[in-house]
């Protein structure tokens, strides 16, 4: 097994160039024992490409170039694959001159040779191969120009021909500066700039989104128009349609098929697993539309002016606009975002996000947003979402405020970001990228939810006696207890109690519980359950209270047990805070 190690700074297309060389085979996991991303392809059955951590150098300081470096070391790579931005490689370079000292063949690849055309400069790579001593092959990524080429060096394992005669340029240096002026040089003799009047797109796409004016108006609208895409355009009339598909064509042909079964087996395939496993699988659109809208944020080089854009708003919470990132990574989902404050410098602006990012309403919250908002604000689907993400992005803030004045009082850290090149998404990586988010979704609903589906089914339908009637069941005597919690909440029935319990393993739960507990039309029953303002109560609890197990999980792992208890003692405090004042406040005015 031929292995090559695909390494480059990050925004540079290493996970397009990836995608491009492994298609749909490829493997994600994590490295042992980090909670880093792990992702490995094939080109073939015998050549796996590693694609490691993004990157700037690897002076070892955080856990992507720990792990990069270990890999190098000891993962017997046969060649490394290094991709720089050709628009940039004064900056890439540094990390190829550190690449060289592991003695491993290396192809650099040349990556948006389109982009830096259209920015006038013209690079001769001739003579840039002799310069640094290594394989050069320019290519567009996106575009699929130059993979061909790279396939048949790696298949004919050309790579080697005058390996030592190309590696015997060694790169020792005293300091970064040596480093840079040596690129500098080198780059001086092999690239030139056309003198052009014209300003890159780039730049003239910024003077409007980066308008001190007009930079927050455009950032609001933009993530609005993602939620009308998700819940208004394409993912709620979808998942409307699926729904309707459940409920008035499978149940009623399964309940047909099953005839003269046994009462509780049916009742356990259709109540149990059907309702509560299908009531969760009809969101997946929603899922789908709203990771293509943060995908292609993200693609497009926009995610990154996002961070720049809230950086002075974060500096008021005593975080740096960099804590930004993982706080949108929350919005996917609270694990990987935790996860990803670890990037950060300073274990202060560390621990004060990952507090922070439980409070971004994940994916799994989507489909409790969907269903309540239909039933009880149809028409204002997209609205009543848009406003429950604004509120938890507010009360984040505000309990920033809170712990940077009382738990954390250390100074700030600088914010030093790179704004990539605008670029179109390719399609084919944009669609790759969400279907993995969707098939995480699906895992889920195949594994916790259809466990915990079938756990409430028989807490529901049981109890010391054995069969018996919801009401009389274990699971009405633990909702009877948690009931009085909720009441001053506008929800002090045990059904509903019960159906947030089980939120805790994952809030796609809620739903599937609801499904049980309620039955077949919850647009029926509902109502009768709640009112309009007690439901958008139910909401902003849902949104504020602890996240799923394994995000406390990973809190534990990355920030100890303290933290971890701390994070969700205040989160059910918090969330029983804000739903009290929303629900009684508005009383006053309804």
């Amino acid at each position: 097994m031929f292995t090559a190690a695909l390494v480059g700074n990050p925004n540079v297309g290493k996970t397009t160039l990836f995608n491009a060389l492994t298609g749909s085979n490829q493997y994600v996991g994590n490295w042992a024992g980090v909670t880093v991303e792990k992702k490995e392809g094939f080109l073939n059955k015998d050549f796996k490409i590693v694609d490691l951590p993004g990157i700037y150098a690897m002076d070892t300081f955080s856990n992507e170039e720990k792990v990069s470096k270990e890999f190098l070391l000891k993962g017997n790579v046969d060649v490394i694959i290094n991709i720089v931005d050709a628009s940039n490689l004064s900056r890439n370079l540094y990390l190829t001159t550190q690449l060289k000292q592991f003695k491993i063949p290396i192809i650099l690849v040349i990556n948006m040779i389109d982009v830096a055309k259209a920015r006038g400069l013209e690079i001769d790579f001739e003579k840039l191969s002799k310069e640094l001593g290594l394989i050069i092959l320019p290519i567009s990524a996106s575009k699929n120009d130059g993979l061909t080429e790279l396939k048949n060096i790696l298949f004919n394992k050309s790579y080697k021909t005058n390996t030592e005669s190309r590696n015997s340029k060694g790169f020792q240096f005293e300091s970064e500066k040596d480093a840079y002026s040596y690129i500098d040089d080198i780059l001086n003799n092999c690239v030139k700039t056309k003198n052009s009047n014209n300003n890159n797109i780039t730049e003239k796409i910024d003077k409007i989104l980066l308008n001190r004016f007009l930079s927050y108006p455009i950032f609001l609208l933009i993530f609005f128009l993602i939620f009308k895409f998700t819940f208004s355009w394409v993912g709620q009339p979808l998942s409307d349609t699926l729904r309707s598909c459940l409920e008035n064509t499978i149940i009623p042909n399964l309940d047909f098929l099953l005839g003269n079964s046994s009462l509780w087996f049916k009742s356990l395939l259709l109540s149990g697993i059907v309702k509560g496993v299908g009531s969760v699988v009809v969101f997946l659109p929603v899922i789908l539309a709203l990771f293509i809208g943060i995908s292609f944020l993200e693609d497009s080089g926009y995610m990154a002016r996002a961070a720049f854009i809230m950086d002075k708003l974060m500096r008021t919470m005593g975080l740096s606009g960099k804590a930004f990132i993982p706080l949108i990574v929350g919005f996917g989902c609270s694990v990987p975002g935790i996860m990803s404050a670890r990037t950060l410098e300073s274990e202060k602006d560390r621990k004060l996000t990952a507090l922070l990012v439980p409070l971004m309403s994940c994916n799994a919250r989507l489909p409790v947003y969907a269903l309540i908002a239909s039933i009880f604000f149809p028409g204002k689907e997209s609205l009543v979402a848009f406003s429950l993400y604004g509120l938890g992005i507010l009360i984040a803030f505000l309990i920033g405020l809170l712990f940077k004045n009382t738990l954390f009082k250390k100074d700030e850290e600088p914010f030093l970001i790179e704004l990539p090149e605008y670029k179109m998404p390719d399609i084919k990586n944009l669609l790759l990228h969400t279907w993995d988010k969707g098939k995480g979704f699906l895992k889920k609903a195949g594994t916790i939810i259809f466990s915990v589906s079938v756990l409430i089914w028989f807490l529901s339908n049981f109890n010391l006696n054995g069969l018996t009637s919801m009401n009389e069941s274990f699971l009405a005597g633990i909702g009877k207890l948690l009931a009085p919690v909720f009441k001053p909440l506008g929800f002090g029935n045990w059904q509903t109690s019960v159906s947030i319990l089980s939120g805790l393993m994952a809030k796609e739960v809620i739903i599937s519980s609801m499904g049980i507990i309620f039955g077949n039309n919850l647009n029926g029953i509902l109502p009768t359950y709640f009112s309009s303002l007690s439901a958008l109560s139910f909401l902003v609890f849902v949104l504020l209270y602890t996240p799923c197990i394994s995000t406390v999980v990973v809190m534990r792992k990355e920030y100890g047990k303290k933290m971890a208890v701390f994070s969700v003692v205040y989160q059910v405090l918090l969330a029983w805070i804000v739903s009290f004042l929303v629900y009684n406040i508005g009383k006053l005015f309804l």
